[in-house]
């Protein structure tokens, strides 16, 4: 058998292929930038870099099971034509990746690049249980741009020798549940983008909507637009409009597969 890139035999089962391609990645290997912030929280999106799919690549099929060709456009955007070893046959799958808003044109192109070959490999598998994560919000420094704790990723995100035994993660979950209102506006803030995260997860609204909705209304009457200052009276609003939000958001969803 063909030596991988780590010494071991290279598969050539293609079932076997697939599933060694589609699994996940080391925690090390996945990183979190922001996608949306709101003062000290973000939006958190998991990401890898290229250098991670190649290896993976490498790892599966062996330097010469995998090959890789690019075309530059116009718009300088760049297509990915990678072409796999599934067995005894080739596979190829193309996508186009867009540059990167970076100031250097030559750090454009690169982002461009990577960015296609990443788009192109999902195709395989690879990588695609990353576009599945939940929506999640997370304490974030925006001075130093970077969050204050690496995000979390669930159960099937990880790999299986990360996850605990069952009984172990029954004793890890949380024991007590609350429906108070929160009581200072800091802790309202994390709760209202945790919450909106579910229904982003839900596919009930977009990343920002119910953020945006509740910080409109909270300023029309009158509570400013930072949420941490809210005091009692202001969070108790932002209640009933989350409430409203929701029960909006669930009816257009209803109206929408009543129309399908």
């Amino acid at each position: 058998m063909q030596p991988t890139s780590n010494g071991t035999p290279a598969i050539h089962d293609p079932t076997v292929i697939t599933k060694a391609l589609a699994a996940p990645f080391d925690l090390d290997e996945v990183r979190f930038k922001p996608a949306v912030v709101s003062g000290n929280r973000a939006m958190a999106l998991a990401y890898v870099d290229a250098r991670v799919i190649q290896d993976r690549l490498d790892d599966v099929l062996g330097v010469d099971g995998w090959q890789d060709d690019y075309e530059c456009l116009a718009d300088g955007s760049v297509v990915c034509r990678l072409k796999l070893r599934l067995g005894t046959e080739w596979v190829t799958k193309v996508d186009v990746g867009g540059p990167s808003e970076q100031p250097d044109g030559g750090d454009r192109m690169k982002a461009a690049f990577s960015d296609a070959l990443k788009r192109a490999a999902v195709k395989f598998g690879v990588g695609r249980y990353l576009y599945r994560l939940p929506s999640q919000w997370a304490d974030y420094d925006p001075q130093k741009r970077q969050f204050v704790r690496t995000p979390t990723l669930p159960a099937f995100a990880r790999p299986a020798s990360e996850n605990p035994p069952p009984k172990e993660r029954v004793e890890m979950a949380p024991k007590v549940k609350t429906t108070a209102l929160p009581a200072t506006g800091e802790e309202f803030q994390k709760r209202l983008q945790d919450f909106e995260a579910k229904l982003v997860s839900q596919g009930l609204c977009a990343a920002g909507a119910l953020v945006k909705h509740v910080v409109q209304a909270g300023a029309k009457a009158g509570h400013g637009a930072d949420l941490t200052k809210w005091n009692t009276t202001a969070i108790a609003l932002a209640a009933e409009e989350t409430r409203t939000f929701e029960a909006q958001a669930r009816q257009r969803r209803k109206d929408r597969k009543e129309v399908a």
